[in-house]
């Protein structure tokens, strides 16, 4: 990967997909997603916590057991595993405490912040809370950002 590549750490919304699990509206931001791969123009990122919450949804449907198995193992393979610092888990935690439920997100948020990594996400509620906090979320970048900005 080039040096000038964009690093983007994907909300787990990205990740399903791989496993088998549908999005709806999604599939614009994937193609792009893709294009910039293949390009060389980007590399991703996803964490445990990402994996966790996958788990999670796919656990209480039906799954392809199949289908999780590759796109795990193409999860593993083909993106860069990162984690928060110790200053990212207390900022989530703090975060959390002041009224966000979603500490998955913030986690996310937070190792995007501490590791100097773009955050993709399509979380409205998540910007407008962070934005309300007086968080920092030029490292937040909406689905919508990267369509308009990387999509042609």
């Amino acid at each position: 990967m080039r040096s000038s590549a964009i690093r983007i750490l994907l909300d787990s919304t990205y990740l399903l997909p791989i496993l088998g699990v549908d999005v709806e509206g999604v599939d614009e931001a994937l193609r792009v997603l893709k294009r910039l791969r293949s390009s060389g123009r980007a590399e991703f990122y996803y964490t445990e916590f990402n994996l966790i919450e996958i788990l999670g949804k796919i656990g209480r449907t039906g799954y392809d057991r199949g289908r999780v198995l590759a796109g795990l193992n193409s999860i593993e393979e083909e993106f860069r595993l990162t984690r928060p610092t110790v200053e990212g888990y207390l900022r989530a935690l703090a975060l959390r405490r002041v009224g966000f439920r979603d500490l998955v997100d913030l986690l996310l948020y937070a190792t995007s912040l501490t590791r100097d990594l773009l955050f993709l996400t399509r979380d409205d509620h998540l910007i407008e809370f962070l934005e309300g906090r007086g968080e920092d979320t030029r490292r937040v970048l909406h689905e919508r950002s990267l369509i308009e900005e990387y999509g042609r």
